[in-house]
C-alpha cells in the first residue's frame, strides 16, 4: 500500500470521525435552543413589562446561539447554550419579583389616594357652597364659580372611573385615574384660594 494511498485512508477516517462529532453535537445543540425558546415564550408577556431588559438580553444571546447553528457551530452552541438557559428560565422569576413590588407600589399609592381624595372633594364641594351664598360675594370676587363646580363634576365623574378600575382588579388604571382626580383638586383649590384640609393631606409615595 504506497504512502499517497494511507494518507487519503487517513484523510478519510478523520472527516468521518469529524463528522460524527458534528452529528452527535446537532441533536442537544438544537435541544438547548429549543428549551431556551420554550422558557421564554412562557416568561416574555410578563417579562417585556416588568424585565425588558433581562428579556432582551437573553434575546439577543438566543439569536447569537441560532446564528452558531445555522452555521454548524454546533459545539459552540453547547457550550454557550446552559448559562443561557439558566437566564432564559429566571426571566419568570424575575418578572414576578419585579410584578409584585410595581403592585405593591400601586396598592399603596391606591390607600394614599383612595383615603385623602373624598375628604379633598367634600372640601370644595363645602367651599363652592361657602362662595355661593349672597353674603359672601365680597369673598368670592375673582373666582369663577360656574367652572369650579364644573371642574368638580369632572374630577367627581374621573374618581368614579378609577374606583370602577379599581373594582376591576385594574390597579394600573385606577392609581392613574386617581393622580388624575388629584391634580384636578389640587388646580380647584387653587382656584378657589383654599387650602386643602391638612387632615387630608397625600402621604409621599
Amino acid at each position: 500500500m504506497s504512502v499517497h494511498h494511507v494518507r487519503k485512508c487517513a484523510l478519510i477516517f478523520l472527516v468521518a470521525v469529524v463528522l460524527a462529532a458534528c452529528a452527535d453535537q446537532r441533536e442537544p445543540a438544537q435541544k438547548m435552543i429549543n428549551d431556551i425558546e420554550a422558557a421564554v415564550t412562557v416568561a416574555s408577556e410578563d417579562a417585556a413589562k416588568y424585565v425588558p431588559d433581562k428579556l432582551i438580553d437573553v434575546q439577543t444571546k438566543l439569536g447569537d446561539l441560532k446564528a452558531a447553528l445555522e452555521r454548524k457551530d454546533y459545539q459552540a452552541v453547547v457550550t454557550a447554550a446552559p448559562p443561557v438557559l439558566i437566564e432564559a428560565q429566571g426571566l419568570a422569576s424575575a418578572a414576578a419579583a419585579k410584578k409584585a413590588a410595581v403592585m405593591q407600589a400601586l396598592k399603596d399609592q391606591w390607600t394614599s389616594l383612595s383615603g385623602a381624595l373624598p375628604g379633598y372633594m367634600d372640601a370644595i364641594q363645602s367651599r363652592i357652597d361657602l362662595l355661593s351664598k349672597k353674603s359672601n360675594r365680597k369673598l368670592a370676587r375673582g373666582i369663577d364659580l360656574d367652572a369650579a363646580k364644573s371642574g368638580l363634576s369632572e374630577a367627581t365623574s374621573l374618581w368614579s372611573k378609577a374606583q370602577g378600575a379599581f373594582g376591576n382588579g385594574n390597579m394600573d388604571e385606577a392609581v392613574t385615574a386617581a393622580k388624575d382626580v388629584k391634580a384636578k383638586i389640587d388646580a380647584l383649590a387653587m382656584s378657589l384660594k383654599m387650602d386643602l384640609p391638612a387632615a387630608a393631606a397625600t402621604p409621599a409615595t
